[in-house]
């Protein structure tokens, strides 16, 4: 019998279903299990509503690549190099984690690993997209993405798997600093140029005469170069739910990224939900979306929509950007212009000092991630089918190193000297 937690389930819960409750993932989990002949999870009862769920639970269901709950993984026998790789220039730095920021350390990054998914994504970077010129190669190289995503995909079976997201993530990045940030970008034509980039993703469906000329354009400049090539790879492994899955949360990105650009224009700080709003759609929310997909499996798609799982997705990603905000404060107040984050908006709109802006934002980012936890342990707990148990693991996993990267990356970010 297929092992549930290596052959994704496929769930037979109805469309039509427009409203998350207990009874609705309990039916959704009988059928899934039916349809696989796979053991139950838990008795026929009713689940239990998603409230109120013991710390142990919660230990239980989000134990990540720290080490709680990994013997219960069984994930797929790992394809490593034969012998360990020369070490590239960016290695670790131990780095010093924000004092009183809610977070779970977690084992250093297989080195193995890490060795080998930077010597391909720089090849990939410079031999098939031409993604940057030569003055830029030690901050590709101070980017540690390799390092990055060992840390966030533990459960990754392949190198190849990884590259999917090291692809996407490197890509994205492009789009950011040459759109948007400091190798180019500006406000000002951002959404022409954004539209043109997502049909890279999305593809144009247009009449022969134009065709060509769109797909001449995708070779145009690097940042679609990449997308373009990365979301190829990544369509030969995703399947279709997925790849549209992805291609959504990338359009809220870009509408996040053309909220901060009309802000910037007209020189506006917006009011503090609103900024978080913003944050909302302007984050990491692509990156761990797509764990199943690197993870090798696939969610089903009735149960990625549950706003349950909406929910926890979203929390998710909202607390790992507010990382971003925090780690990345000193490098951006040192940068040109006016930078969004959260500490700079607190301290405008509420009347705070730099230092109470700040320490607020960690309390904001500590809730976040405890409402994540809880939201994450009470769906598990109401849907006991093994890929939404895998997928919450995933992402939890993903918020981990996310803020494992953040921390010992000392060649990009530094702390303010607030304590």
């Amino acid at each position: 019998m297929p092992d549930p937690e290596l052959f994704p389930v496929q769930s037979s819960l109805p469309t039509a279903a427009s409203h998350f409750g207990a009874y609705v993932l309990a039916d959704a989990a009988a059928r899934a299990l039916k349809a696989t002949e796979a053991p139950p999870l838990a008795s026929s009862s009713p689940a239990p509503p998603p409230v109120d769920v013991p710390a142990a639970d919660l230990r239980r269901i989000l134990g990540g690549p720290s080490g709680l709950g990994t013997a219960s993984l069984r994930f797929p026998p790992r394809e490593e190099p034969p012998t360990p790789l020369p070490a590239l220039s960016s290695s670790p730095a131990e780095g010093i984690a924000i004092p009183g920021l809610y977070h779970h350390p977690v084992a250093e990054p297989d080195p193995v690993r890490v060795e080998e998914v930077s010597r391909r994504i720089k090849a990939w970077a410079l031999d098939e997209v031409d993604l940057f010129p030569g003055d830029w190669e030690d901050q590709f190289d101070g980017f540690s993405v390799g390092r990055y995503m060992v840390a966030c995909h533990p459960d990754a079976p392949t190198v190849d798997h990884l590259m999917l997201a090291t692809r996407l993530m490197v890509a994205e990045n492009a789009v950011d600093d040459c759109y948007c940030e400091d190798h180019g970008g500006s406000p000002v034509g951002l959404g022409g140029r954004l539209l043109l980039a997502h049909t890279t993703l999305d593809p144009l469906h247009t009449t022969a005469e134009y065709q060509p000329q769109w797909a001449q354009s995708l070779q145009s400049d690097a940042p679609r170069r990449a997308y373009r090539s990365a979301m190829e790879y990544f369509l030969q492994e995703a399947g279709p739910s997925q790849a549209d899955r992805y291609r959504h949360d990338m359009a809220r990105l870009h509408m996040g990224y053309l909220a901060e650009a009309a802000w910037a224009q007209q020189d506006h700080v917006p009011e503090v939900w609103e900024y978080l709003a913003m944050r909302q759609f302007n984050n990491f929310r692509p990156c761990p979306t797509i764990t199943d997909t690197v993870g090798g499996y696939e969610l089903p798609t009735d149960l990625h929509a549950q706003p349950a799982m909406q929910r926890v997705i979203a929390l998710a990603s909202n607390a790992t950007t507010i990382v971003n905000d925090l780690y990345s404060y000193t490098k951006e107040l040192a940068s040109p212009g006016r930078h969004l984050n959260l500490p700079v908006v607190i301290a405008e709109r509420e009347n705070t000092s730099d230092r109470e802006a700040y320490l607020k934002a960690v309390e904001v980012h500590n809730e976040l991630m405890r409402d994540f936890e809880t939201a994450a342990a009470a769906l598990g707990a109401a849907c006991p089918v093994p890929s939404v148990q895998r997928f919450l693991r995933g992402v939890a996993a993903w918020v981990d190193g996310n803020h494992y990267w953040h921390q010992t990356n000392t060649y990009r970010y530094s702390l303010p000297d607030f304590w």
